[in-house]
């Protein structure tokens, strides 16, 4: 085990520039002076460059500043596990279980929004690599599969064709002793190189006429006569709308530490597999795989056939810290690659070429909330649970429909009108994850059965369905 991770490169795949083909773009310079826009976007991840680019699309004459306190895509948006998932309710169950009378239409939305994501990165020539291939949740446990298939059948009900296969069936797609049955939609999900997106995305700003800052924190918001000035170490901007697309770093916007917590999530990344490694697996498909475990791995193929591997641990520090010191976890990661090999014990040798983590933006009801502050002229979105990468795009959406005051099907929906139950304050909030993560371990070891702190949690709207 040690072997496998003895040459990781602490550092993320993706963001690593000494990869080919990992150009970052030179970085823009820091906001300087008093300046003034229409529309001042605050953070460079995807909710920000969407923002900021379909802000360009609705009217390319208004004048858009996007504002970052490093550098675009640094963060969960560089450094996720490229999965642009249809769903943006953070997976079919969790929307289902919270709003059953309007699922069909955020599943529908959802789609919609995917769509769009293909389009926009064939319309703008971003090289991201992005492949509809679809994802495949596994059953590692017959409980699991039982819940796979009424998932499928509600699907079914809703129009879709989801593929219900058996153990002999899964391992035709990617052969791993663990598996006992999956489920396939071929269509809901596409694989995509995360920095890239970013980058592209960023591109497609800048030859809109999108104004970009970085190393940029906003470090204060004062309403002033003609809208929000926003001040950072070096200058200001004053803007008659603001969209605030922050993440997991709230900065001035202290509303929003009540409502998420930031936690930290890790990954693998292997070296490229030989032609009969790859074979050995049978990893026939480029789809991403998900087990279906409360605390699960999520794991696909990069384009030069390296295989990520990430997920299962999720990790909450006291007071809600975040701190470089903590993208690096060697327990967690040596747990990781002990998984890894369980599933794929024919992979016995391989090396791990990188290892990284980060902050992830979650909240209580572990999909994106939207609010609005300074008497509506400032938007926000948050709460993403590290299944943003396709539903930021919809978020973006809905931060620019409530700033131009527009009534539109996705401000109507209920996902977006409702706020998530705040998370408590330290040591209760604190001690509530850590016994939710326990809980929830414990469900896994005994055939999904939730216990009673996880069945209290459900019916206050606060339980995890993964």
């Amino acid at each position: 085990m040690e072997e496998s991770l003895a040459e990781a490169h602490p550092r993320t795949f993706w963001l690593d520039t000494s990869v080919p083909g990992h150009d970052a773009p030179e970085a823009a310079p820091p906001l300087g002076g008093e300046s003034a826009a229409d529309l001042a976007v605050v953070g460079g991840g995807y909710a920000g460059l969407w923002t900021a680019l379909l802000a360009k699309e609705r009217d390319p004459g208004r004048d858009v500043v996007l504002i970052e306190a490093r550098t675009c895509g640094w963060a969960a948006s560089g450094r996720n596990g490229g999965f642009c998932s249809s769903s943006i309710t953070h997976g079919f169950g969790n929307g289902a279980e919270r709003w059953p009378e309007e699922i069909a239409d955020l599943e529908r939305m959802g789609r919609e929004n995917l769509d769009g994501i293909e389009e926009a990165v064939r319309r703008y020539g971003i090289d991201c690599e992005f492949e509809r291939t679809g994802e495949m949740a596994v059953a590692t446990e017959y409980w699991q599969l039982e819940e796979l298939e009424r998932e499928a059948a509600e699907l079914e009900e809703l129009g879709y064709a989801p593929e219900v296969l058996t153990a002999s069936q899964v391992r035709a797609e990617v052969d791993s002793p663990t598996y006992v049955g999956g489920m396939i939609d071929r269509s809901a999900c596409a694989m995509v190189h995360p920095a890239k997106l970013a980058w592209g995305l960023r591109e497609a700003c800048l030859r809109l006429g999108v104004r970009i800052h970085e190393h940029s924190p906003v470090r204060t918001i004062e309403p002033v006569r003609g809208g929000l000035r926003l001040a950072s170490d070096g200058g200001a901007v004053t803007a008659r709308r603001t969209a605030w697309a922050a993440g997991a770093f709230p900065g001035p916007l202290r509303r929003l530490k009540h409502f998420v917590a930031p936690v930290y999530d890790y990954a693998l990344m292997t070296e490229p597999l030989t032609a009969e490694q790859k074979a050995a697996i049978g990893w026939k498909g480029r789809h991403g795989i998900g087990d279906s475990a409360n605390l699960f791995h999520y794991y696909r193929l990069t384009a030069d056939d390296r295989i990520l591997w990430g997920g299962y641990d999720v990790v909450y520090h006291y007071g809600g810290r975040i701190r470089p010191e903590h993208d690096q976890r060697p327990e967690t990661f040596r747990r990781l690659a002990e998984h890894f090999f369980t599933t794929f014990p024919q992979l016995e040798g391989v090396r791990f070429g990188h290892s990284w983590g980060g902050v992830i933006d979650t909240c209580s009801r572990f999909c994106a909330f939207f609010g609005s502050a300074y008497q509506g002229r400032l938007a926000y979105t948050a709460g993403y649970t590290g299944l943003g990468v396709g539903a930021t795009r919809f978020g973006a959406q809905v931060m620019l429909d409530r700033l131009e005051g527009a009534d539109t099907e996705r401000t109507r929906s209920a996902m977006v009108r409702e706020r998530p139950i705040p998370f408590p304050p330290e040591p209760a909030r604190y001690a509530g994850i850590a016994l939710t993560l326990r809980a929830t371990a414990a469900a896994d070891r005994d055939r999904g059965r939730r216990n009673l702190w996880l069945r209290t949690l459900d019916r206050l709207g606060m339980g995890f369905n993964s």
